[in-house]
């Protein structure tokens, strides 16, 4: 198995930070050290510091996310029960965890400002490929284009609300709630078999 190289530490490193302090919780130092690497690599690979490291991360987890959902939702699966595995993984992961890790996502985007656009810039676009991917599995099993639009953005929002909930409440029962929620929602929206 390859080691990871000092950029994709670094990447790591900052993704565990995000999921349990945030971005602004973590020192330089702290990463540096997680990632062990000295600060001039940090440099060489993210000229532009903390914040092109953050962006890096958001879009290492973004990447992750999608190809969660791809292998659960992919070569047409039913998209609630696929739905439903990923997040009672994302569920297992917070408590395996003892609810520290949540989604670094949500962790980075509460505690935005203005003054983080590069950041912000990322977050919008990884939330929208998660949406996208969603939807697409969505009207592939035959949901109306529509709904499934309006469908994935909900599940993301109540994914994202249940972990934060999760975590803060220390056990798995909001993100239970969301999951049954979910569920049923799906299936009330389930196509009808053609004749």
């Amino acid at each position: 198995m390859k080691t990871p190289d000092a950029r994709q530490r670094l990447i790591a490193a900052m993704i565990d930070a995000m999921q349990r302090r945030g971005l602004h919780g973590s020192g330089l130092t702290e990463l540096l050290a997680a990632a062990q690497a000295p600060k001039g690599v940090l440099y060489h690979h993210f000229p532009g510091g903390k914040t092109e490291l953050a962006v890096a991360a958001v879009e290492a987890t973004v990447e992750h996310l999608c190809d969660l959902l791809d292998q659960r939702m992919g070569a047409g699966n039913e998209p609630a029960a696929a739905l439903m595995s990923w997040i009672n993984g994302a569920q297992k992961r917070l408590a395996a965890s003892g609810y520290e890790r949540g989604c670094p996502l949500a962790t980075i985007a509460l505690e935005t400002t203005a003054d983080d656009v590069e950041i912000r810039a990322a977050l919008g676009a990884g939330f929208e490929r998660v949406r996208v991917r969603i939807a697409a599995a969505l009207a592939d099993a035959g949901y109306d284009s529509g709904a499934a639009h309006s469908l994935s953005a909900l599940i993301l929002a109540a994914y994202e609300g249940g972990l934060l909930q999760a975590r803060a409440a220390g056990t798995p029962g909001p993100m239970n709630l969301v999951g049954e929620a979910l569920l049923s929602l799906l299936t009330l929206h389930r196509p009808k078999e053609q004749p």
